[in-house]
């Protein structure tokens, strides 16, 4: 019996809208699986539902964490595992968003890394507070040469991950790739749609929306998150427009190109979405967007027909 349709796209490509509609029809519990719609800090620069939109039906993990985590996908799978525990089996589930790897985890499994201790990662993130993403790169090289030389000197978050992972049991994060652990979802268990609109489309779409989030307060919003002065190399933290938006806050950019930076940083962003999609995804049918409400009542349907 199918328990849950998976529904992914690029960002901007009416994902949330097309949830909502099926949840009020068919009772579903839509959860999360935008990585950066998890944190409260960015309600609006991320768009993450109203609080009337959700109010209309069940949702989860949406604005849960603080921006000051890095919630990762092991931890946003642990949470889903909790809420699919609590919920009816016979009511679906809608898994909504555009973060390809917590998708590929619930249903693929992950790497059977083990949890590292909130107090080791603490330690490490100390140690590591003053030093330069290139140094702390040098580290690992030492350590862990093989992740080393997978990961780019800049990329501080993956690489504060791997220093975690090492000073917590003594080896590297590659010795740990092999072993996968079981996906929450069977094959048999969901069913996946990857909203796929026209480019141009996409485009036009993404700049409306960045102007109807500069007039909804994203500016104010980023404001106070930049005055939590939190490590930059926090995924909240590079969400899409906090860094042009926060360099406009300094002084260093014009409000009109800080926006404009933004809608391009998003746009390549979709495009690397789509990538992604046709390359770890090949079991989500793509669908144009004006006929997933369809498609997707149509498979809904089938879910409650299966059941007994």
């Amino acid at each position: 019996m199918k328990r849950a349709l998976l529904i992914a796209g690029p960002t901007a490509s009416g994902k949330s809208t097309l949830a909502l509609a099926l949840a009020q029809q068919f009772g579903a519990t839509i959860v999360n699986a935008d990585s950066m719609q998890v944190y409260r800090d960015l309600r609006v620069l991320t768009a993450r539902p109203t609080e009337a939109e959700q109010r209309l039906a069940r949702h989860e993990l949406f604005g849960a964490i603080d921006g000051a985590e890095n919630f990762s996908a092991g931890r946003w799978l642990a949470r889903v595992k909790e809420i699919m525990s609590a919920g009816s089996p016979a009511a679906p589930i809608l898994f909504v968003g555009g973060t390809g790897l917590y998708f590929r985890a619930l249903t693929q499994g992950l790497s059977a890394i083990p949890q590292v201790p909130e107090a080791v990662r603490e330690a490490t993130r100390a140690l590591a507070e003053g030093e330069t993403s290139q140094a702390l790169h040098n580290s690992l090289a030492r350590l862990d040469p093989v992740t080393a030389e997978r990961l780019r000197p800049g990329d501080r978050q993956r690489i504060l991950r791997a220093l975690e992972v090492f000073a917590a049991t003594g080896s590297p994060l590659t010795s740990f790739h092999g072993a996968r652990e079981a996906p929450l979802l069977a094959p048999d268990e969901w069913a996946g749609l990857f909203l796929a609109p026209e480019r141009e489309a996409l485009n036009l779409s993404i700049d409306r929306r960045f102007r109807a989030m500069l007039e909804a307060g994203a500016l104010d919003e980023v404001a106070t998150l930049s005055a939590r002065g939190l490590d930059p190399a926090l995924p909240v933290m590079r969400a899409h427009g906090v860094p042009h938006l926060i360099a406009h806050l300094n002084g260093a950019l014009s409000l009109e190109a800080a926006a404009e930076r933004a809608k391009i940083d998003t746009r390549r962003y979709a495009k690397r979405q789509f990538t992604w999609a046709r390359h770890q995804m090949p079991e989500f049918a793509w669908v144009a967007p004006e006929d997933a409400l369809a498609i997707a009542a149509q498979l809904l349907e089938g879910f409650h027909a299966a059941i007994p």
